[in-house]
């Protein structure tokens, strides 16, 4: 509910603190299974740490971005902001917190020649 389709600062650093704290405990879990095949306590362990990786990563690239563009929509920015936020969000997952880094974006065509570059444009439907 924290990072639903329309988000809001508010909800959206709640579920980054939610989901910090969740990702803190995720250090009491144990594997008990000790076979080597077949174990599935091992996988769903495994796929909950990525699990818990992807949403961490998610919410805390949703809270930085202070704009709405594509799916991304945020109801205290309304409007896309290609001044501050046109680029890409590198997420990284590092001792247990989201490290957010930023990529500029190409802003040309591979060949010019068959296609020429356009600027951005906002979606209308």
């Amino acid at each position: 509910t924290h990072a639903a389709v329309y988000r809001t600062q508010e909800t959206l650093a709640e579920g980054c603190k939610e989901l910090d704290e969740i990702v803190s405990s995720f250090q009491d879990v144990r594997v008990t299974d000790r076979t080597k095949a077949w174990n599935t306590d091992l996988i769903e362990t495994l796929e909950l740490q990525n699990l818990l990786c992807q949403a961490s990563a998610t919410i805390h690239a949703a809270e930085a971005r202070k704009e709405s563009r594509g799916a991304h929509a945020r109801e205290d920015f309304s409007k896309r902001d290609d001044v501050d936020w046109m680029k890409h969000t590198l997420a990284y997952f590092e001792n247990d917190r989201v490290r957010l880094d930023y990529r500029d974006t190409h802003q040309h065509t591979l060949d010019a020649e068959e296609q020429d570059s356009f600027p951005p444009q906002e979606r209308v439907y």
